[in-house]
């Protein structure tokens, strides 16, 4: 783990397990991984990257608006396949001119362990822009447009995202369909 946390502190590209998909994280403040990262997956530069962290502590230091709406959200599914975009109002210099972050708490031993080493990391879905996420670590690296510098295998993993909630908006809503259903979000969503 002390490795590839390494590999990510100095501009690398890892390959790693969430509880829903495999994932390309980098480090937030390294610009030449991060470039590395759009080109494996072919994304537009124009698309920003969700974040991960390892506990809901950390998402308050990322100088984020957390809505009542959103609290509930966190207490509710947090570790687990629930990403939360949230308005961004005091962020860190690595979030300097985003107005909105997607962020997650995956409920991941390996991509716990790892964002513990490196605190708060750039994740977004191990595949080409627009394409499907494969389930196992051979099967990505086929897909993919270059080789990411380190590789943490968790094995098969489920070709399904994490439930996106869109909270910085007047009233939550799902942007993205996943592992949690709508039904479970609503029910923590009506107070």
């Amino acid at each position: 783990m002390k490795d590839v946390a390494e590999i990510l502190r100095t501009g690398g590209v890892a390959l790693v397990p969430t509880d829903t998909v495999y994932g390309l994280a980098v480090h937030p403040e390294r610009d030449d991984a991060i470039d590395k990262l759009f080109a494996l997956k072919r994304r537009p530069r124009s698309r920003n990257l969700p974040v991960q962290v390892a506990s809901v502590a950390e998402i308050k230091q990322l100088g984020v608006e957390i809505s009542d709406a959103a609290q509930r959200l966190l207490e509710a599914f947090f570790p687990g396949p629930l990403t939360v975009a949230l308005g961004v109002v005091n962020p860190p210099a690595w979030l300097a001119g985003r107005t909105e972050i997607a962020v997650r708490v995956p409920a991941d031993e390996l991509m716990l362990a790892l964002l513990k080493e490196t605190g708060p990391l750039l994740v977004t879905s191990a595949n080409l822009h627009a394409e499907a996420t494969a389930e196992s670590v051979p099967e990505i690296l086929a897909a993919l447009d270059g080789r990411p510098d380190a590789i943490l295998d968790g094995g098969p993993r489920t070709v399904v995202p994490s439930t996106l909630v869109n909270c910085n908006l007047p009233t939550p809503r799902i942007e993205r369909v996943g592992a949690i259903p709508p039904d479970a979000i609503e029910q923590v969503l009506v107070p």
